[in-house]
């Protein structure tokens, strides 16, 4: 398995517009969340509890993923989908429209975003290359912070690196 750091750098090649950049500080997350939020319009058995569904078992997969390349980006990940899984609580419970409707309205606007960038970047998305790209996306964007922060993000279970 490849390490965080090599990830990241493919990633950017295909990022490096400041246009294109900043249409994915909006669509990414907007992206994570929708895709959150249609797994947990999925029916699942209630005796499993309102915490237990499938956006739940698919989001702690990932974290399972991204502690392999990076500790400190699963923390950060880890947050992020838990304010992404509350908010899809939130809404399934006290919005008349169906939260499967808000994302998928969501998703296409965020992905026309996404095309966009990459027409004004003049380069395809990275997942066409290795859908792989679709966890790192959001990795990528936390990954700035961290380094803006000071805190290294270069240590997964499976690899350690120098702590960029």
């Amino acid at each position: 398995m490849r390490d965080i750091q090599s990830w990241l750098d493919e990633y950017s090649m295909s990022h490096r517009n400041p246009k294109n950049k900043l249409i994915h500080w909006i669509c990414v997350p907007i992206i994570l969340w929708t895709v959150i939020a249609l797994l947990w319009s999925i029916p699942f058995p209630a005796v499993a509890g309102p915490w237990i569904n499938v956006a739940t078992i698919v989001a702690f997969l990932s974290i399972l993923y991204y502690a392999m390349l990076s500790l400190s980006l699963a923390l950060g990940m880890t947050v992020i989908s838990g304010f992404f899984l509350y908010s899809c609580h939130l809404l399934s419970a006290h919005v008349a429209t169906p939260l499967w409707l808000i994302a998928i309205v969501a998703f296409v606007l965020a992905w026309i975003g996404q095309f966009i960038g990459h027409e004004i970047e003049g380069k395809k998305p990275s997942f066409f290359r290795d859908v792989q790209f679709l966890m790192i996306g959001p990795a990528w964007l936390l990954h700035f912070i961290y380094r803006k922060a000071g805190i290294p993000y270069q240590w997964g279970l499976l690899h350690s690196g120098s702590g960029k």
